[in-house]
């Protein structure tokens, strides 16, 4: 089993804390930027894309600042994903955090997938 590499990424964004939340928390919210389509029973929410499909386990959430998810495909441990969302004290200037993991030669893509679905995300917040 290859280790993962983390993958720590900012991005500051222009949105309240509170409506970026429904946006990285709800099926409704992952669905407008994440993915085509997002469903939940529970804690597992399954993510659609054009024909493929994966499911992963909501693993712990706080109201307001973050969610993580753990991907179902079995492989290892450091399948998961976590979105954080960040405050600056001062200058209340408001960032994402997102955590994911990747193989060694996967990073720069894992990078750029995530650039893009956040450039998503701001164009659906009206904030690009």
């Amino acid at each position: 089993m290859d280790d993962k590499i983390k993958v720590d990424l900012e991005f500051p964004i222009h949105a309240s804390p509170q409506l970026l939340y429904q946006y990285i928390s709800t099926p409704s919210g992952l669905s407008e930027w994440f993915a085509d389509n997002v469903n939940s029973r529970g804690e597992l929410f399954t993510f659609i894309w054009d024909d493929s499909e994966e499911q992963a386990k909501l693993l712990s959430k706080k109201s307001g600042e973050r969610v993580k998810f753990k991907w179902q495909n079995g492989e290892d441990d450091a399948s998961y994903f976590e979105i954080r969302i960040q405050v600056d004290d001062i200058t209340k200037d408001v960032s994402l955090m997102v955590t994911d993991f990747a193989d060694e030669d996967e990073v720069d893509e894992v990078k750029m997938l995530w650039e893009n679905q956040i450039s998503d995300l701001k164009q659906v917040l009206g904030s690009a």
